[in-house]
């Protein structure tokens, strides 16, 4: 049996009454758009390969990856990457980008011009094919962001296939990309809504699918808005790609009909619940509704990305110091240790303070990689224990102790004879926990020592 010790600090104010009003509507909601969802759909048949148990992601934002911005800066850092416990490396967009309508100076990546060639200002296909390369000596994969909603306002797919394109009451197209009812037009004015009520549209998007698969070997995409778009058409593509090679495919979604077509989906829902946390406006007796809720909503089977970050995150929302404050680490281990697939955004490893800029390069500051000891600590340990593994191979999580107002959290996660006991404090003063509530034998293993208790109480130390 092994037991270890996770402690971190953090002050912030609660208003209790605003906590339950938004938590409860919240999941309510959330309760019945799923129920509604599996009424209407099936679940995913798709076998999720062994692997997958305890897999960690790394998100590349490659523009910001180096003061180059290039393919092979990502390349030589390969085995830094490795090292730290990476297993699956995800590049944002890597096309060519829109000129038409476009946001800053070098616009967004997700506004695609040609979905068969390289953005040259990140390389060449060859730099590619080196990097994706490169990985699989390592044992690692790539999989890459893929926007298959929508496109930039001078794709190529324009001079000859306009009928790939949703059209207005008018028949007038292109037209502004469309929310996820199709009816309502998003924000995102330098992109155009593609029609997935043409089936031509099917054939073409998975032949550009296919082409990565073959000219580059990639084993996989992250695929961007997924719920906006028919599941049938998912179903088609996956079934389409394993005819090349197995796939890895990763959904911005998180309805459990995705998982027809997936291997796993976006914790967006555990991501909101964290940074509502921080702010007060939920508990961290609400995890154990969480925890409810998604058991119910989605089988064994279904994999669920837990993230503190992303490129979205980041850039809109803002840094871990902002979001987190010094809580930040305390829920980083929430995502290795809740039973999901954890990722990693670039530059956390290093402690990054800054929101990367969207529409310009504007570079991560390496300087000392900071964090770099506490993520590869946390990863050797979600690898090592079966309990704190994935899917059908995730353990039993049981609750112990969860306050109202910030504080002590303790809970265990138990497979088989492998029981992993984490305990928290989310507040800024140092906290007494009896030994009677703890096991015997205590170790903190992100620091590898021995605890033994004073006057049969451990003291959990203000973080620092």
């Amino acid at each position: 049996m092994l037991n270890f010790l996770l402690l971190q600090l953090n002050l912030f104010n609660q208003n209790e009454m605003i906590r339950k009003v938004i938590f409860l509507g919240f999941f309510c909601m959330g309760i019945l758009f799923l129920s509604a969802q599996n009424d209407q759909n099936q679940h995913s048949m798709i076998q999720q390969p062994e692997w997958t148990k305890n897999v960690v992601i790394y998100q590349v934002n490659t523009r910001q990856f180096s003061a180059s911005g290039k393919f092979s800066e990502v390349t030589a850092q390969l085995p830094r990457l490795k090292d730290l416990g990476v297993d699956i490396v995800w590049l944002m967009p890597i096309h060519p980008i829109g000129e038409k309508n476009r946001k800053g100076k070098l616009g967004s990546p997700y506004a695609v011009r040609d979905y068969k060639a390289v953005n040259p200002e990140l390389g060449t296909l060859d730099d590619l094919k080196q990097l994706v390369n490169t990985a699989h000596s390592l044992g690692m994969k790539v999989i890459l962001d893929w926007v298959a909603n929508h496109t930039s306002w001078d794709n190529v797919w324009l001079k000859d296939h306009l009928d790939y394109y949703t059209s207005d009451a008018q028949g007038n197209r292109p037209i502004i990309t469309l929310s996820e009812d199709n009816k309502t037009p998003t924000d995102w004015d330098d992109t155009a809504d593609l029609d997935y009520s043409n089936p031509k549209l099917h054939t073409a998007m998975i032949d550009a699918l296919q082409y990565w698969l073959k000219e580059a070997d990639i084993d996989g995409f992250r695929c961007d808005v997924a719920c906006f778009i028919p599941v049938d058409f998912w179903v088609q593509a996956r079934k389409s790609l394993e005819e090349i090679k197995p796939v890895f495919m990763l959904a911005e979604c998180d309805y459990p009909y995705i998982y027809q077509a997936f291997n796993l989906s976006y914790g967006w829902k555990f991501y909101d619940l964290m940074v509502n946390i921080q702010k007060g406006k939920s508990s961290l007796k609400d995890i154990q509704t969480y925890l409810d809720v998604t058991n119910k909503a989605f089988s064994s089977n279904d994999l669920i990305m837990y993230f503190t970050t992303n490129h979205d995150k980041n850039t809109w929302e803002g840094t871990d110091k902002e979001l987190y404050d010094n809580n930040a680490d305390n829920f980083a281990i929430l995502t290795y240790s809740l039973g999901g697939i954890p990722l990693i955004y670039n530059g956390q490893e290093s402690g990054l303070d800054k929101r990367l800029d969207f529409f310009e390069h504007d570079p991560i500051d390496w300087e000392n990689y900071s964090k770099t000891d506490f993520y590869k600590t946390l990863i050797s340990l979600y690898k090592s224990n079966p309990a704190l593994w994935n899917g059908i191979y995730r353990g039993e999580i049981k609750i112990l102790e969860a306050p109202e107002k910030p504080g002590l959290f303790i809970y265990t996660v138990t497979k088989n004879k492998n029981t992993v006991t984490v305990v928290q404090n989310y507040s800024n003063v140092p906290i007494a926990v009896s030994a009677d509530k703890l096991p015997k034998k205590l170790t903190d293993k992100l620091t590898n020592k021995k605890l033994k208790p004073v006057v049969g109480r451990y003291i959990l130390p203000a973080n620092q």
